[in-house]
């Protein structure tokens, strides 16, 4: 929430810039194109850091940890079903869902592995 404001903030700093440009009397040289430049070096590294690396980061850890499925591990999928997974395949998962019960799911809908020995969180 604080970075979606944050990035606003900034936004509208940007958009403001030109307005404020434009009320400076017609005799004074504007700023020039270096300057205007360096101005908006620190913006595009709070996107950077604020917005496209923790973006990248959450999407090597899962594709970290979809990688690293295996037969026997308890997974959680995107649509919210929990089973054992079965069966490992390139792309798929044959997942146990109940007795009789198995289902096959693209492994990129995996959002959590939990495994054998992992205790799963307490709700408090």
């Amino acid at each position: 929430m604080s970075a979606r404001f944050l990035t606003l903030a900034f936004i509208s700093a940007a958009l403001a810039m030109p307005a404020l440009a434009q009320a400076a009397p017609a005799s004074a040289a504007g700023p020039s194109l270096i300057m205007q430049l360096v101005m908006f070096l620190p913006l595009i590294l709070i996107f950077y850091f604020l917005l496209i690396r923790p973006q990248q980061q959450r999407a090597k850890k899962h594709t970290e940890m979809v990688s690293n499925i295996k037969r026997g591990d308890t997974v959680v999928t995107s649509g919210g079903l929990i089973g054992k997974v079965n069966k490992v395949n390139d792309t798929e998962l044959s997942v146990d869902l109940a007795e009789n019960v198995r289902v096959r799911v693209i492994k990129s809908m995996v959002i959590e592995v939990r495994n054998k020995a992992e205790p799963v969180p307490a709700n408090d």
